[in-house]
């Protein structure tokens, strides 16, 4: 149970996209079709592996659980950004942004950890397809999922304790769209030097010891697909981790420039971090089930076979 200092401010304000107010009302409707674009494509990436069991496997299990965590960090979010937009609700409350902050750093750690595994399932897929099955058991799936469930809520619990334990005397107005970490450290009035040092400590181990293991993984996949003899075969296998490349890339590119920029980016405008730093959090919760759904066949088949079925019906 966090403890909070007796001179939290019961409530901070949230800006929303700073410089960019007068639009806010606008913003908000591609930020709600996107929202919910991502709701459906994770519950429906849920539902057909639930459904079906062929997709009962180590790759549909892990492509699960990040769709259980797009939900969540989408949902910890853009409700509250609509709100702003739309409804001018800019008050959260000092418990609820710590709650928020956790949510959104937590669950951020846990997605890396979660794309690690799918590199390495993709690793065995590819390099020891004969042991797929043994060494990808039920067992193995949920232990990495508890070490990238506790390793990421582990390192960021920290984090939300450090901020909660910070004097707030000043300001209480966030410059932000959510509470995002350092966002709210700089209205502290206290020594926030450990929050800085945790903080960036945390976000590099995390995100650079997953960067490091997962590009890894991927130069012994192009060896082994470059040493297949067969174009078909290698096409495949190219084709299999496209998709989880590109989900990667979705992931770490505008989080790490979000990370940075809120730290050492000031020659950038702050509405362009902002908007960025909002994006980071709904546009992977999008695209990913797009993505698998377009480049995965099972589940493509699974998710058109009722239209088709359908179609054949009407048409007999």
């Amino acid at each position: 149970m966090l403890q909070y200092n007796h001179s939290s401010p019961p409530v901070f304000i949230l800006v929303g996209i700073p410089g960019l107010e007068a639009a806010h009302f606008w913003i908000a409707f591609p930020f709600c079709s996107m929202y919910i674009i991502a709701l459906l494509g994770n519950v429906t990436i849920l539902a057909v592996v639930k459904r079906e069991p062929s997709l009962h496997l180590p790759m549909y299990s892990f492509l699960c659980m990040l769709a259980v965590i797009d939900l969540v960090l989408c949902t910890s979010t853009v409700p509250k950004i609509l709100g702003i937009f739309w409804f001018h609700s800019h008050t959260i409350g000092f418990r609820a942004c710590i709650v928020q902050m956790f949510f959104i750093h937590g669950f951020s750690a846990v997605e890396s950890g979660v794309l690690l595994a799918m590199a390495f399932d993709r690793y065995v897929a590819i390099c020891a397809p004969l042991r797929y099955t043994a060494i990808l058991t039920r067992s193995a799936i949920a232990k990495v999922a508890w070490v990238a469930f506790l390793r990421g809520i582990g390192f960021m619990t920290p984090l939300t304790c450090l901020v909660s334990s910070l004097p707030y005397c000043g300001s209480n107005v966030i410059a932000h769209s959510y509470c995002e970490h350092m966002a709210v450290v700089k209205l502290a009035c206290g020594d926030t030097t450990p929050n800085h040092i945790y903080g960036i400590t945390a976000a590099t181990f995390v995100v650079g010891s997953d960067s490091v293991l997962i590009a890894l993984s991927y130069g012994f996949i192009l060896r082994a697909v470059v040493g297949l003899s067969s174009r078909e075969a290698r096409l495949k296998s190219f084709g299999t981790c496209a998709s989880h490349i590109c989900v990667i890339l979705i992931f770490y590119t505008p989080g790490l420039f979000s990370f940075y920029t809120q730290r050492w980016g000031h020659n950038i405008p702050t509405h362009v971090h902002i908007l960025l730093a909002d994006l980071y959090l709904l546009v992977p919760p999008l695209l990913n089930p797009i993505i698998y759904g377009m480049k995965t066949r099972q589940i493509r088949e699974q998710v058109l076979r009722p239209f088709f079925h359908k179609t054949l019906q009407g048409g007999t």
